[in-house]
């Protein structure tokens, strides 16, 4: 039988526990789960690979989830927000 494979990339935060509890939850008997621990070095070569820009972060059969993408501190987001520019 073929697995559907998915991946979670997580720092052990509360927010990460809660999404690795929703996976959980939600997945069948053809999902295979992997927890990754972004403190090993590795595991942050392989997310910066799959465009992780903030954790937690979900990857299913190797793509990142439509939910995890895009994410992320911006220069562009927090000069909209003020930073830089003088009251």
């Amino acid at each position: 039988m073929t697995k559907r494979k998915v991946e979670i990339f997580s720092a052990g935060c509360p927010i990460c526990e809660n999404t690795i509890e929703l996976v959980n939850s939600l997945a069948c008997p053809s999902c295979e789960i992997v927890i990754h621990d972004m403190h090993d070095e590795s595991v942050q070569q392989q997310a910066k690979k799959l465009g992780v820009n903030s954790i937690p972060a979900v990857a299913i059969n190797g793509k990142l989830a439509t939910c995890c993408q895009g994410r992320g501190v911006s220069a562009e987001a927090l000069k909209a927000g003020g930073i830089g520019t003088p009251l």
